[in-house]
């Protein structure tokens, strides 16, 4: 490709720095359809700008002509007072403009008020456009990811398990793992979902021929087990593990615990000190034993075999057998925690166990717990699994085919999310006889259920178009699919009784009924998971499980640590949703929530405990998001910081203008400088590196994003000097604003509130609907962000925008050549 100046080279690089929406692929223009239309805002006019062309020729066609056809993109002879044409190559120029890279930082480029006009008209015409032809998308049939799954079995059969043992692990895009499009179905997913639906079935009505099982349980080698370990804990304990068994039958038990030991031995940790260890049942006391201190090395004890014996298998005694109800229980293992006294103080920082061969434990720990049963089991017993499948108990044999019906009746209509029907049943029914045939009433049930979580109407939240829709036309969904569709979306998982209701009897599309039903769910504990799943994969919090931090370098990090940076941002997001906050204290919030470790870690003082409580930051550096460990923890290298990670995670997760992947001939950051020395700070690095002028198009936009946030090191903790000199944190937006610091970069990023909320929006769109947000849907974004901003861009209205934006309330039908799906 020939450019004829540098200029213009330079420029195309700086506008894919700074990179629009993925658009995909056009898709046909959606008819109007019969009784619902989108209406322009009238409460926005569209705006009017007399030299669209002027501007356009001044300021962009420089670059973006036919000759040139920099980044692909034409201006010259684009009509802006007419977007109809060009819906998609607006909706791009619109976006980049709004997002500040075009035109790029050293062109010539409108005053602020000229281009927010342009942009204002701009948009105000493609929305008008949308109004009169809407197309809402059509969302592919969509598979129950791995999360969905877990949860709808749990509501379904009061039965948690876990799906990452059972099933396949999902693919992800556009960041979410929700996503129909990916959500593909393979032979060897199937039989997965077939192995899976037969022991859950086994399990949830409680087979009596069950044989036992074994089941171990490992800790983390980088888990310090000094303190309580768990709120289920309690008081008085140190170390150890809860874990939430499933007891499938009434019956014996069995627990073994095997303590730790060195890489290089078999000797046991610690072993010549006396400690008490519990096994707890639900909170109750099993047993309580006792080990070490028999053989402390005195007098060189240590040579007596029996002694050296007593090191290596001491242990083994650690087993206890109990009788234990079926159903769902909490079985601890863990230490009595000795007085200071008579324990010692514990070191300040004990080294990680898995970064030395030699690691010898202050104190003994638990290695891993070992699960066996049952043991002589007397019977399926009542638990919530079997009283939620069992409505009826049959008492004669006439009876059992009526109260089978009964069941399958119950259990497929929250299944299939939809009444269901005599056929629906009869499909179940042959599956039933013959387990009955096999083994009686329950293995009847035990099969039919079996074959109910292998169907099609569970496994796929399926959509059709009306029997009488005309190709490429738009309607409304269904009241039960809309049902289904918002309980996934909050909850992720399947609707509840009173959602089930509401789209039964039709009363969804009243926009009353529908935000009380939102607003009902959002109260809900379970709405936590809209927390956990949607904005764990938008913050990228996920990740915090593969972070390794050199343990050389920051000897502070466990895996306590680990799980402490993880819950504090959870718990604070909970809050915000709770509490219905507005969208920019994710980014300037001057609480948090901290235990005694993670208090330390910050520096923040009088806090003690493994209980986790709200405090108030009196360091403004930690405001909001980007002042949490987490954040800082997942957007750098095990061994030093990075901004270009940060800068990238900046654009991309607050801004939604992600840069485009380096090119591969694009050289490493240099680790050393003149004569074989390291330069002094990470910011000399990357101006080393952007000597090269590739490398600068690029860097020039993230670096000085990821420099603001130079003053907290790779694990999130603050500081003023790297190595031996100072921080520099300062930097320039791309819009010209400066800033010093931290404090200063949160207040500069706020003059971009509405670029932060649109990309929350979009982002949130993305995850209700399950598909790739493009240039159609662009219009429903804005008028998101534009209905929420009476209120400040609080959760609940951004949520409501979504649920009542055309992309999640209607669909496009099937044109012509496929429209007999």
């Amino acid at each position: 490709m020939r450019w004829s100046s540098r200029t213009c080279w330079l420029a195309w690089l700086a506008s894919i720095t700074l990179a629009a929406l993925t658009i995909p692929a056009a898709t046909p223009q959606a008819r109007q359809p019969e009784g619902a239309t989108r209406q322009a805002d009238p409460r926005r006019p569209p705006a009017q700008v007399s030299n669209s062309r002027d501007l356009l020729n001044r300021y962009c066609v420089t670059c973006h002509n036919d000759r040139l056809k920099t980044a692909g993109l034409t201006l010259d002879r684009a009509d802006a007072d007419h977007v109809g044409s060009g819906v998609e190559l607006w909706e791009k120029v619109a976006h980049k403009l709004r997002s500040g890279a075009m035109p790029p930082p050293g062109m010539p480029r409108p005053d602020k008020s000229t281009l927010d006009a342009f942009v204002t008209h701009l948009e105000s015409e493609l929305d008008r456009e949308a109004a009169a032809h809407p197309d809402p998308g059509r969302p592919l049939e969509h598979r129950l990811n791995q999360f969905e799954y877990s949860n709808a079995i749990r509501d379904l059969l009061a039965l948690d398990i876990d799906a990452t043992t059972l099933l396949s692990g999902d693919e992800s895009d556009h960041g979410f793992d929700n996503i129909a499009a990916v959500l593909s179905i393979s032979p060897t997913l199937l039989e997965r979902y077939l192995s899976a639906a037969r022991k859950i079935s086994r399990v949830a009505v409680g087979d009596a021929s069950a044989a036992p099982t074994v089941e171990t349980f490992r800790i983390s080698r980088g888990l310090r087990q000094e303190e309580r370990m768990s709120e289920e804990f309690p008081f008085g304990t140190r170390g150890g593990i809860v874990i939430h068994p499933y007891f499938p039958l009434d019956g014996e038990y069995v627990v073994k615990i095997t303590l730790g030991r060195s890489f290089t031995a078999a000797r046991i940790r610690a072993i010549n000190t006396r400690e008490q260890i519990d096994v707890l049942l639900d909170g109750a006391r099993v047993t309580r034993f006792e080990i070490g201190g028999q053989c402390a090395d005195s007098g060189g004890g240590n040579r007596d075999p029996k002694c050296r014996a007593y090191t290596e298998t001491a242990d083994e005694a650690l087993h206890v057998r109990f009788p234990a109800k079926a159903g769902s229980h909490a079985l601890g293992v863990a230490f009595v925690k000795k007085s200071a006294l008579a324990e010692g103080a514990a070191p300040t920082v004990l080294p990680p166990r898995h970064t030395s061969s030699t690691y010898e434990a202050p104190r003994m720990d638990i290695d891993s717990v070992r699960l066996e049963g049952p043991y002589n089991a007397t019977g399926p017993g009542d638990t919530p699994s079997r009283r939620q499948i069992f409505v009826c108990h049959p008492a004669r044999t006439d009876d059992e085919e009526p109260c089978a019906r009964k069941i399958l009746t119950a259990l497929a209509r929250r299944a299939y999310r939809r009444p269901v029907t005599d056929s629906d049943v009869g499909l179940l029914m042959p599956s039933y006889r013959a387990g009955r045939a096999e083994a009686g009433f329950e293995s009847g049930i035990q099969e039919a259920l079996a074959r109910l979580l292998v169907s099609p109407q569970f496994l796929f939240r399926i959509e059709r178009d009306p029997v009488n829709s005309k190709p490429g036309s738009v309607y409304h969904i269904g009241d039960l699919e809309l049902a289904s569709r918002l309980s996934f979306f909050l909850w992720s998982t399947i609707p509840d009784d009173p959602l089930l209701d509401a789209g039964t009897q039709g009363e969804l599309r009243d926009p009353k009924v529908l935000e009380e039903q939102v607003r009902r769910m959002l109260a809900d504990p379970r709405a936590k998971t809209l927390m956990a799943n949607f904005a764990g994969q938008w913050l990228h919090l996920r990740n915090m499980k593969a972070v390794d931090p050199d343990p050389r370098l920051f000897p502070d990090f466990d895996d306590n640590l680990r799980e402490d940076f993880r819950h504090e941002t959870e718990m604070f997001l909970e809050s915000q949703l709770k509490d219905n906050r507005p969208l920019e204290e994710l980014l300037t919030a001057n609480y948090t929530f901290v235990n005694e470790r993670l208090a330390k870690f910050y520096g923040i003082p009088g806090v003690y405990g493994t209980h986790f409580r709200r405090v108030t930051l009196t360091d403004p550096n930690r405001a909001g998001l980007l002042g949490q460990a987490s954040i800082l923890t997942v957007t750098s290298y095990a061994n030093r910081t990075s901004p270009v990670l940060r800068g990238k995670y900046v654009l991309d997760v607050i801004l939604g203008a992600p840069p485009p992947p380096p090119p591969p001939s694009v050289p490493p950051l240099k680790e050393t400088g003149e004569g074989g020395r390291a330069p002094a700070t990470v910011r000399a690095r990357m101006e080393e590196h952007r000597s090269n002028a590739v490398c600068a198009a690029c860097h020039k936009q993230m670096d000085p994003l990821g420099f603001s946030l130079e003053n907290f090191d790779a694990i999130g903790k603050y500081r003023t000097v790297d190595g031996d000199s100072p921080i520099d944190a300062s930097g320039v937006l791309a819009d010209g604003t400066p800033f010093s610091n931290p404090v200063e970069f949160r207040q500069a990023l706020l003059a971009h509130k509405t670029e932060f909320v649109r990309n929350f929006a979009e982002k949130l769109m993305t995850y209700a609907i399950g598909r790739t947000v493009g240039y159609t849907d662009m219009p429903a974004v804005r008028a998101v962000v534009r209905d929420a901003a009476a209120t400040d861009y609080r959760w609940a209205s951004l949520i409501l925008g979504v649920v009542s934006s055309e992309p999640f309330e209607m669909r496009r039908a099937a044109e012509l050549a496929t429209a007999s799906r």
